[in-house]
């Protein structure tokens, strides 16, 4: 069941077209700033363990650093070889500067 939102960074501390690595529940994180929208999906490739906040964001795909897989971030779809295994996405709330995710998410 999930619970109140809780606050995992500050909307400054992600940058346009960047990522940013938070952990929730002690599970790594990666938040995405596209076009001024803030976007999270789980931090791990699901092909090859690799953090997805050391990434290379293009437009609203962030590809993995280790083989070049890419995966949709608004969806968390995987659409570049060698990916096939969608990343998990989670919601997120924009309230007063801060960026939230419901406990238990």
């Amino acid at each position: 069941m999930r619970g109140k939102w809780l606050r995992i960074a500050d909307v400054s501390e992600v940058p346009e077209d960047g990522t940013f690595r938070v952990y929730h529940g002690g599970e790594p994180l990666c938040l995405y700033n596209v076009a001024g929208a803030i976007y999270a999906t789980h931090d791990v490739c699901t092909h090859g363990q690799a953090s997805l906040a050391d990434g290379f964001v293009d437009g609203e795909e962030i590809e993995c650093p280790l083989h070049q897989g890419r995966f949709h971030i608004p969806t968390g779809k995987a659409v570049g070889a060698p990916c096939t295994v969608d990343v998990k996405t989670y919601p997120l709330k924009i309230e007063k500067g801060g960026v939230f995710i419901q406990e238990g998410a």
